[in-house]
């Protein structure tokens, strides 16, 4: 199964892909002020990349609970539901920036270079704790 990873954000959009076991960065969408002009850029990569499934991050708060961010990144996720069959699974971002910066500084990407690639990191990020969980899921059973 080809998965996307989504991190939705206000300014960008970080997409990540994984084929199996390990999640890679591939992409950037810069937001352009149209929504739909957005989704439709999503939509292409979910098409070029014949992914299966959108892992799209939910920003919880960090005691769980919904906040505004989540309650905004709830509404797109139903728009992009209406616009495509692929199938799509919230899953918890919470820390993922954080964790991007992170790598990125201690790989010594500093600066501009690092806001060019921190949110398809952070989409990595997330897909890759998506696809652990599986992992650790199965072992369970």
């Amino acid at each position: 199964m080809r998965a996307l990873g989504v991190d939705l954000g206000s300014r960008r959009i970080g997409i990540a892909v994984s084929s199996g076991s390990v999640a890679s960065p591939i992409d950037t969408i810069e937001r352009s002020g149209d929504p739909s002009l957005d989704h439709r850029r999503l939509l292409a990569l979910v098409e070029e990349w014949e992914a299966d499934l959108l892992v799209i991050g939910m920003p919880y708060s960090l005691d769980g609970s919904r906040g505004p961010a989540a309650d905004l990144i709830a509404a797109e996720v139903e728009v992009l539901r209406a616009l495509t069959p692929t199938p799509i699974e919230l899953y918890d971002e919470r820390l993922t920036t954080v964790t991007a910066h992170r790598l990125l500084r201690e790989g010594g990407v500093t600066g501009r270079s690092r806001r060019q690639v921190v949110d398809q990191v952070a989409a990595a990020v997330l897909l890759q704790a998506w696809l652990d969980s599986r992992t650790s899921d199965s072992t369970n059973e």
